[in-house]
């Protein structure tokens, strides 16, 4: 199996809420045959039905050139909750990792029909590493300095 990434946690001048910091669990597989490397709640989450709420998982990912890094709800909460997240697939790029933020990511998820208690230290998400390819004539050359929708103001 291919290293190709690893996971740290943000300064904690870059997280949000300073009474959660110690609760920031790096992601990990449950086992040898997982693909998924399972995100943890940092504090209690509560949504009732429909609810929306944005986790700063406090998780930032060292990704080599070549890959990304795909996030989807946990199996489990989408299928007994139709747990989705607000973007789909969350993906995170390699040069998001230097960032001012330092990679920071964020999770916005919105909760199904009925009320949804994911407890500190839960897992909630998982993130799977993919390769991906580029086009013979790309010649993208731009910078990121950001999170959502900052490809587009690359320059």
């Amino acid at each position: 199996m291919q290293k190709i990434a690893q996971f740290f946690k943000v300064s904690r001048n870059k997280y949000p809420l300073d009474e959660h910091y110690e609760n920031i669990k790096t992601p990990k597989r449950a086992t040898v045959g997982s693909a998924g490397y399972d995100f943890y709640a940092p504090y209690d989450i509560e949504l009732a039905p429909h609810q929306t709420e944005t986790v700063p998982t406090g998780i930032r990912a060292k990704i080599e050139d070549g890959w990304v890094l795909m996030l989807f709800p946990r199996s489990g909460l989408g299928f007994k909750y139709r747990l989705t997240f607000n973007n789909t697939v969350g993906i995170i790029d390699s040069d998001y990792y230097y960032s001012d933020n330092e990679g920071h990511i964020y999770i916005k998820l919105t909760n199904g029909e009925k009320p949804l208690i994911i407890k500190k230290g839960e897992a909630f998400a998982q993130g799977v590493f993919v390769p991906y390819g580029i086009t013979v004539d790309d010649n993208a050359d731009a910078t990121r300095n950001g999170g959502f929708g900052s490809t587009n103001k690359a320059e």
